[in-house]
């Protein structure tokens, strides 16, 4: 496999701060190495985190020390894992700063099953609108469809600039819209509605305010924290920071393992919650012949079946090691390299002076995460098909996103979609993603994301910006050959 020649120009080495991040280049020759077999790149962060060797030798050393059962018993291999669960939560919450009378763990397969936790048990309707912006994942989406069906108005507020950020005063409009009904029996209702929002986009990587958690519960709002795409690379202090819901996928912190997720909640607020259902694990009594059931009285009502107790001694292994290697350490690392990865790729030019790419969201640091999002564009301006460089990077050896990433909201921002022209009338007979282009008359389906996280070194951007350049400054890409239908956004 060829590698492209790294850029001449001044390697994130050079920039200051950066010989204070080394503690992670020694990670990567040790702990990570394998990152570097066979010439590979991953870019990919946002996506998931990658596994450290130590954290393989400690699941296999625990399994292989000791017995473990189901934890739904009184037993001893039932005792010994419900200890290294318990053990797990109480290390989420000292990880994230959170008091333990306030704060639960409630442990999902993924951050989308904290919020399906969320949307199906909230007390949505006439009075308990929910209010989303449109920078979300699908999995915050799809919340929509319970409120909805709850008779709650459903509100999105809305991204503004070239930056795709969100102005606070569109957040407070939002949040105040229909509130004058309410006005004369505020006091009795409290909370009345759910603002949900990302602490970092997973489509720009642009940081949302946290103090828009307050500015919620000063409207009435319970707050859901969708921080999926913030914790790994950044600190969530839950002493300072006090939404009533927060969802997080461990894959996406430190790589392994998959399959665990969790939803920090605040007590006060998982009380106010009600599931449509119940399963095993559970209930404290059921009745078949007398139709009554008696859930839980704390955060195990929320864990259907079986916990994932193999597996789940594994997250605090992770959030340890993480601690240890340090949460600001890696910010600082993730931040140069962005920073230096933003400004070589907004001064790429073709000889006739056009830009080589364009990028969606914040063009600097400030104000944003790891995650850097954009289209390249050919000599004559036109795009190039983020297909045609997902399997060109592939064929070189580059793990990195292609598409709209699971946020159609910033994605549409991001092409300048307007409203009129994806109202579900007009698109009545799309059946495909490449339809659905075709009928929004967009060149493109989607972009190219890049995103740094633990373990990424100075050599991973400076390569990928030598294949940009090398396999695209100047080329014109119009005669590329036959490319495969997309599958979904």
């Amino acid at each position: 496999m060829a590698r492209p020649e790294p850029t001449q120009h001044t390697s994130p080495t050079a920039l200051p701060g950066y010989p204070a991040t080394g503690r992670i280049d020694e990670l990567r020759a040790t702990e990570y190495r394998h990152l570097d077999r066979d010439g590979r790149v991953y870019l990919d962060y946002a996506g998931a985190g990658v596994v450290a060797q130590a954290q393989v030798r400690e699941h296999h050393d625990r399994l292989l020390a000791g017995l473990y059962g189901n934890p739904h018993s009184e037993n001893p291999t039932s005792a010994a894992a419900g200890s290294l669960v318990e053990s797990a939560r109480r290390t989420v919450l000292d990880f994230f700063r959170a008091d333990p009378a306030e704060y639960a763990v409630v442990f999902t397969p993924n951050a989308s099953g904290a919020c399906r936790l969320v949307g199906e048990a909230y007390d949505f309707g006439r009075t308990a609108p929910l209010v989303l912006t449109w920078d979300n994942h699908n999995s915050v989406n799809g919340i929509r469809e319970y409120a909805r069906a709850a008779g709650a108005a459903v509100r999105y507020v809305p991204l503004s600039g070239p930056e795709l950020r969100i102005a606070e005063s569109d957040v407070v409009t939002l949040l105040d819209a229909g509130r004058s009904g309410l006005a004369g029996r505020w006091g009795r209702v409290g909370r009345r509605g759910l603002f949900a929002y990302p602490a970092q986009s997973n489509f720009s990587g642009v940081h949302h305010p946290l103090s828009w958690v307050e500015v919620a519960h000063q409207h009435g709002y319970d707050v859901l924290l969708d921080a999926a795409a913030f914790a790994p690379t950044n600190r969530l202090d839950l002493s300072v920071v006090r939404p009533e819901f927060v969802c997080l996928s461990w894959y996406k912190l430190f790589g392994y393992p998959t399959g665990v997720g969790a939803l920090l909640a605040r007590r006060d607020a998982l009380a106010r919650l009600r599931r449509p259902w119940f399963a095993g694990g559970t209930i404290r009594a059921v009745s078949v012949q007398g139709d009554w059931h008696r859930p839980m009285d704390d955060e195990s009502a929320f864990e259907d079946g079986t916990l994932n107790f193999l597996s789940i001694p594994d997250v605090q292994f992770g959030l340890r090691w993480l601690d240890a290697i340090g949460v600001d350490l890696v910010h600082s690392r993730v931040g140069l390299l962005t920073e230096w990865l933003l400004e070589r790729l907004t001064t790429l030019r073709h000889d006739n002076g056009r830009p080589l790419t364009e990028v969606y969201g914040p063009a600097t640091g400030k104000g944003r995460g790891g995650t850097v999002t954009f289209n390249l564009r050919d000599p004559n301006g036109d795009l190039v098909d983020e297909r045609l460089v997902a399997r060109e990077s592939a064929a070189a050896g580059f793990s990195l996103r292609t598409g709209c990433f699971c946020n159609p909201g910033a994605g549409e921002g991001a092409f300048g979609i307007s409203r009129e022209s994806v109202r579900q009338r007009l698109l009545a007979r799309v059946d495909t993603i490449d339809q659905y282009l075709t009928a929004l008359r967009l060149p493109t389906g989607g972009a190219v994301r890049v995103s740094f996280g633990l373990a990424s070194s100075a050599t991973d951007a400076e390569r990928f910006v030598a294949f940009a350049q090398s396999t695209y400054l100047n080329r014109d890409v119009g005669a590329a050959s036959p490319l495969p239908p997309r599958l979904r956004c």
